[in-house]
């Protein structure tokens, strides 16, 4: 399945999105303009579907609670609001629908509860609340049906999906030196700290075959790449080692804190590609990477996207990344900041966009020009001194 279309109400950035989704997404829009915290819906979603450590209440606390999550746009109207549609392919109708408005008491506590929750499975209605239990014990809207197994029981596949979401922004800093950063980490491993050890802990045939995918990839993008594997040390710490040509005869081998933050990062955008086919969240995946790497990185999602059934979701600054010509306006989400706050569209609904696209430009020419902020222009012109 995938996300077929999101509709949000008065969410972080965002007073007011409705749009359509395929297979790939690709997310443009200024600094500021809530690239991350569209990608976050997402998150907040599998937060509190996970049945370890989930739940509403801690979605909502570690996002610093609902008065943050709220959008200052919003005015009076006091609710917060995700609707989610599911579909097996793009352009289909919904197999799934759900929905969930969260409000905050007036007083006391301030604690975030549930003011609707909604289910479809097509054209029937799985749940509606709140509902006669609820008016009876108004504790019971502090949680979602979503987080109670004893409660989705009818609905399990939309658990089963928002749980399954897959997002890592990998900071090579922290693969170089994970025993450096001490502490109990932040959960589900968003900057991939533990990056080497969910590698290692792959079973092994699985394991070998994506890296030796890797490996095939990396001997075309980095100069005399040649051979990559995996191994612990004597004390039980997994590592990466590369193996380079050279003068020597056998060549020259280096382990991960050698490593570039560009191969670095590529390692980790592969392995992800090829780890699951459950949708897949990516922000900035060009950093550190060469702007010629960078320009066949659309084709190479595609590809592995298509053999693996997956959707995935990009924020992107990147040029180069949009020269694709294989890129449709209808998979560009357009951001673009307001006082009421930011207007999401796809690049294809609107007019001067469409045509140029139609016209043979390609997304980066048509498209990132909207993407700028005017002002930006007179920065040269700022006296520092």
């Amino acid at each position: 399945m995938i996300v077929s279309r999101l509709i949000l109400k008065n969410w972080r950035n965002f007073r007011s999105v409705d749009v359509a989704l395929g297979e790939r997404v690709f997310i443009i829009g200024p600094n500021a303009a809530g690239k991350s915290n569209l990608l976050d819906v997402f998150r907040f979603l599998r937060d509190i579907a996970k049945q370890k450590g989930g739940g509403l209440q801690n979605a909502v606390d570690v996002r610093g609670g609902l008065s943050k999550i709220r959008c200052l746009a919003a005015r009076q109207a006091p609710e917060v609001m995700i609707e989610i549609h599911l579909s097996e392919k793009a352009g289909q109708d919904p197999v799934w629908r759900y929905r969930l408005e969260l409000r905050q008491e007036s007083r006391g506590s301030r604690q975030p509860f549930v003011s609707e929750e909604a289910v479809f499975k097509g054209r029937e209605k799985l749940v509606q609340r709140p509902d006669a239990k609820d008016e009876k014990d108004k504790k019971r809207l502090t949680q979602t049906h979503l987080e109670q197994i004893s409660a989705n029981v009818d609905f399990r596949d939309i658990a089963d999906f928002f749980e399954s979401f897959t997002y890592m922004h990998l900071v090579p800093q922290l693969v170089r030196h994970a025993a450096m950063f001490t502490g109990p980490g932040i959960e589900e491993d968003p900057f991939g700290r533990n990056f080497l050890e969910r590698i290692i802990r792959t079973p092994e045939k699985t394991r070998r075959s994506r890296l030796k995918k890797i490996e095939d990839a990396l001997r075309l993008a980095v100069p005399q790449f040649k051979e990559l594997k995996d191994f612990r040390d004597e004390l039980g710490q997994p590592h990466l080692e590369a193996k380079y040509t050279h003068w020597r005869p056998e060549g020259a081998r280096q382990q991960e804190d050698q490593f570039s933050d560009g191969t670095l990062r590529l390692i980790a955008l592969f392995w992800l590609l090829l780890e699951a086919n459950t949708p897949l969240l990516l922000e900035e995946p060009e950093l550190s990477l060469n702007s010629a790497i960078i320009r066949e990185l659309p084709g190479l999602m595609y590809r592995i996207q298509k053999s693996k059934k997956r959707q995935v979701l990009i924020s992107t600054h990147s040029h180069e990344m949009l020269t694709d010509k294989g890129i449709s306006g209808e998979e560009i989400l357009l951001l673009t900041p307001d006082q009421e706050g930011t207007i999401v569209r796809t690049a294809a609904a609107v007019e001067e966009i469409r045509h140029l696209l139609e016209a043979g430009l390609s997304a980066a020419d048509a498209v990132l020009p909207h993407a700028e902020v005017s002002a930006l222009k007179q920065l040269p012109l700022l006296n520092f001194k």
